[in-house]
């Protein structure tokens, strides 16, 4: 890549934007151009899909058509997309192969097990461990042969980490989940740390929830910010890349603009006491 903005440095020698956009729920070809195209003029350089978003093919037109408009090629934005919960184990290299089509790519920046569990089976099924470690090991040759630059996993718990960390050839290189100040997740950060994986953030606003959260708003109108700039700068603040998704042109620029200001200690403490381990979203800690 060349110069994207403020990055993190992955496990690879790859440089991954702080700051992507995610495009859950982003349907419909014209939607899609046009949310990308003002995430471009934003300075957005990341950005982020999934087999089950079903607009891998939509996100990949968008980009072809509009980097040229933009002064850019492939080599300056980074793409991650996720491997569907239905293609686990034996499907896997299947379903790694659909993601490149469906991108029209011949590499994909980053690709993650999207889900410990396997799609159809109970979350308590003793194959889970098996499907996870055959998926693994499909990601493993796919970055082998240089078609994922970079390989990691997302809604992995601790306990789904530790046992990645001690069959893989290829340590993954991202954990990308849940996290905002109701959950800290501080454990799995910490294991992160320690075993050289980048951490990154999915739903920075809880859903939404913490936007009206009097604590965030307080925190927003001493800053002269929005609600949501404030839970993405939090995140940044602690180094942890964001990914904010929004499929109004408007918000998407707002929320790009998160490196010219900061939050004190103090604003900072407020936030992270917030914390309480809630989750809005899934619960991957049923997955055996």
């Amino acid at each position: 890549m060349t110069d994207h903005g403020p990055s993190v440095l992955l496990n690879t020698g790859a440089h991954m934007p702080l700051v992507g956009l995610g495009t859950y729920r982003l349907q419909g070809p014209e939607d899609t151009y046009q949310v990308v195209d003002a995430a471009l003029t934003a300075g957005y350089r990341a950005f982020d899909t999934a087999a089950v978003y079903r607009n891998e093919a939509e996100i990949g037109q968008a980009l072809r058509s509009l980097l040229p408009k933009h002064g850019l090629s492939r080599a300056d934005v980074f793409i991650t997309s996720k491997l569907s919960p239905k293609d686990q184990g034996t499907k896997a290299r299947d379903g790694c192969l659909r993601s490149l089509e469906q991108l029209g790519l011949d590499y994909i920046d980053l690709f993650l097990i999207h889900w410990p569990g396997t799609q159809g089976r109970d979350v308590r099924d003793k194959r889970n461990p098996e499907n996870r470690s055959q998926s693994w090991a499909t990601l493993e040759d796919f970055h082998k042969e240089g078609k994922f630059k970079a390989i990691g996993v997302s809604n992995y718990t601790v306990k789904h980490m530790q046992e990645l960390l001690k069959s893989c050839r290829v340590v993954p290189a991202v954990l990308q989940v849940e996290f905002h100040p109701r959950l800290a997740q501080k454990e799995l950060r910490a294991l992160c740390e320690e075993s050289g994986v980048c951490f990154q953030a999915y739903s920075s606003l809880a859903t939404g929830v913490l936007l009206t959260d009097p604590v965030v708003q307080a925190v927003a109108q001493r800053c002269g910010r929005t609600p949501a700039q404030v839970l993405l700068r939090w995140a940044l603040q602690q180094n942890v890349p964001v990914l904010p998704k929004s499929a109004q042109p408007m918000r998407v620029q707002q929320n790009s603009c998160l490196f010219d200001f900061e939050l004190s200690e103090s604003d900072m403490a407020r936030l992270s006491a917030l914390d309480c381990g809630e989750k809005f979203c899934w619960d991957p800690s049923l997955v055996v």
